[in-house]
């Protein structure tokens, strides 16, 4: 029994009512197709107006390598500057990508280009939502985001394919102890099945974004994404009203990633060696429970 993965919904246009009634309330992804429409970025924000704009900044790099047992999350494989990597993702597929770089930091007026969501919801988070980037073919590993928030991820300049776990599946999905990444021993979008026995059967949503689409993930949802184009994400962050996952966020944020950086330097590959025999055990009982209930 394969992934059961189902399409999202899009819609065009959504009321404040209809998208709290049938996506945040429940805690549903959607993809709307209008909302970026309205941004002076839908029509300005090609590959050379972000060169042009941000320039020569030099900027860290992030490749398809296992993670280094020894080295805190989120450590780049090398550095460019970004007008030359704009032209790299625009020539040829590279499995090289930024993110955690703030190019509205060096290029403030794009903070003219864009609008947050606010007649959709409240408690945006960013004065400088982040942006991605990556060259065709490049993936961003299953995880979920640390601090829990729900995302407005819109995309420019090419596609991207997504697909979505709901957060109960963690265990199935064999989430690393102590961190927000699966076990990089596997692709979800063509997974072993034999070798990773649990994901046989787990649900989960799949789409595909084109230039302007705006995909909604509500708080905890797991994402894989792979650029088919060289191409560009922002991501608008919102807080949950719920205390229980803003306890969770400062949890993942102070408690949780500072632990892991500690033993991940103390132990290093001992350490990461313990924590994918551990996913797997965990995997393992999660499967023959049937678990999520």
């Amino acid at each position: 029994m394969p992934l059961h993965l189902k399409p999202i919904d899009i819609v065009e246009d959504i009321s404040k009512e209809d998208f709290y009634n049938n996506y945040l309330k429940p805690r549903k992804p959607v993809v709307l197709k209008n909302m970026a429409k309205k941004w002076p970025a839908f029509q300005k924000w090609t590959m050379e107006y972000m060169k042009e704009t941000v320039g020569d900044v030099e900027v860290p790099l992030y490749d398809s390598s296992k993670a280094d047992p020894a080295a805190p999350i989120n450590s780049s494989a090398m550095k460019m500057k970004f007008a030359d990597y704009i032209d790299l993702i625009q020539r040829e597929p590279t499995d090289l990508r930024i993110f955690l770089f703030d190019p509205i930091k060096s290029a403030p007026k794009l903070l003219e280009d864009y609008i947050a969501p606010k007649d959709l919801m409240g408690g945006f988070l960013d004065k400088h939502p982040a942006m991605f980037f990556g060259g065709e073919g490049s993936e961003t590993f299953l995880h979920f985001d640390i601090d829990m928030p729900h995302i407005f991820h819109t995309h420019f300049n090419g596609r991207k394919h997504v697909l979505l776990f709901e957060y109960k599946w963690k265990e199935r999905l064999y989430k690393l102890p102590f961190a927000t990444y699966a076990l990089e021993d596997y692709t979800i979008a063509n997974p072993d099945f034999e070798k990773f026995p649990a994901l046989n059967g787990i649900e989960g949503i799949e789409c595909f974004l084109e230039h302007g689409d705006t995909l909604f993930m509500p708080t905890g949802w797991w994402h894989y994404m792979k650029y088919l184009d060289g191409s560009f994400s922002i991501s608008q962050r919102a807080w949950d009203k719920s205390w229980a996952v803003k306890a969770h966020s400062l949890y993942n944020l102070i408690i949780q990633r500072n632990f892991d950086n500690i033993m991940k330097r103390k132990y290093k590959s001992r350490y990461m060696d313990w924590k994918e025999k551990k996913s797997v055990q965990i995997a393992k009982r999660a499967l023959a429970k049937g678990l999520p209930k």
